[in-house]
């Protein structure tokens, strides 16, 4: 449901765009307890309202979506970037080729990053296969902050179930801040089975003091904006919260009826701007900082 009526991306998104614009039809259960299906045909009003709804419409109980075909691998290629203009036009130039599957950035820094992009294929060189979900495996994050770190360029093969949950053991990279000494091999092979640990086992074991502290100095915020906008947006979230590393995620955004859409009358380019983290800045104050980063997003049409 979070999905559909909140918002699903993924890096192959700049083609398909969200996960809401691959359904093509749902079924809800309104206030009145009745079943209604609806699709771009039937009900089209609800169809479109669905999508940023946040469960205010009804129960969403099914949903019917396009299938992709997939293949056994992803073949990455990891180039490093320096200096923030040439990391935008090089994330922008290449989130628009559209034989590229899957296209993500990781930013180390104001103006460090590595693009990455990759293809679907079942072929690979077995010399070059990358099984980075297994649990003893460094961290995602980490293992792309070498290439940075060597300024050379790569070429891997990951399976395509590895690739989706790249950042799932370390919760792309909130883990360090819990579990500090977690991308230690030793402790990857003699513990790395155990992570990531589940969110609500987290929460269950947090007193009020600790919840508090992460209310007060920790953000978990995406926000959506035209790749136009891209390098003003880095700035912006630079000064406001300084949080390292930060995602970055192409999408188009289609202008299709309903709550959200581009400002002209053509499919648009959005990115997902991720921070997660503490942030470094000094004097960080929750509610006003996110209350201006939201601010600086309306006012580019994010």
């Amino acid at each position: 449901g979070g999905l559909i009526m909140g918002t699903g991306i993924e890096s192959s998104s700049h083609i398909h765009g969200l996960f809401q614009h691959t359904c093509v039809a749902y079924e809800l259960v309104l206030a009145d307890g009745s079943l209604v299906r609806c699709s771009p045909t039937e009900n089209s009003d609800l169809f479109y309202a669905v999508p940023w709804s946040c469960g205010t419409l009804g129960f969403l109980v099914a949903a019917e979506i396009k299938m992709i075909p997939a293949k056994k691998y992803v073949k990455i290629h990891y180039e490093p970037v320096r200096g923030l203009q040439k990391i935008c036009e090089k994330f922008t130039e290449e989130s628009k080729k559209k034989e590229n599957s899957f296209v993500e950035g990781l930013l180390y820094s104001l103006d460090e990053a590595v693009i990455m992009t990759g293809v679907l294929t079942d072929e690979a060189e077995q010399n070059k296969i990358n099984r980075i979900g297994n649990y003893y495996k460094p961290w995602f994050f980490k293992h792309v902050e070498n290439y940075l770190k060597a300024d050379r360029t790569g070429i891997e093969y990951i399976p395509s179930r590895h690739y989706y949950h790249r950042h799932t053991r370390s919760i792309f990279w909130e883990l360090q801040d819990i579990i500090p000494f977690g991308n230690n091999p030793v402790f990857r092979y003699l513990f790395g089975w155990m992570v990531p640990p589940k969110i609500s086992l987290l929460k269950l074991t947090q007193g009020e003091a600790i919840r508090k502290l992460y209310e007060q100095h920790h953000v978990v915020q995406d926000m959506l904006v035209p790749v136009k906008s891209l390098e003003k947006s880095i700035q912006t979230f630079h000064v406001d919260l300084n949080v390292y590393p930060i995602w970055l995620c192409p999408f188009i955004l289609p202008n299709n009826p309903g709550m959200v859409h581009p400002k002209g009358d053509e499919p648009e380019l959005y990115v997902d701007i991720g921070a997660y983290g503490e942030p470094k800045r000094k004097q960080f104050e929750a509610r006003a900082s996110m209350r201006q980063m939201e601010k600086f997003v309306r006012s580019v049409h994010g």
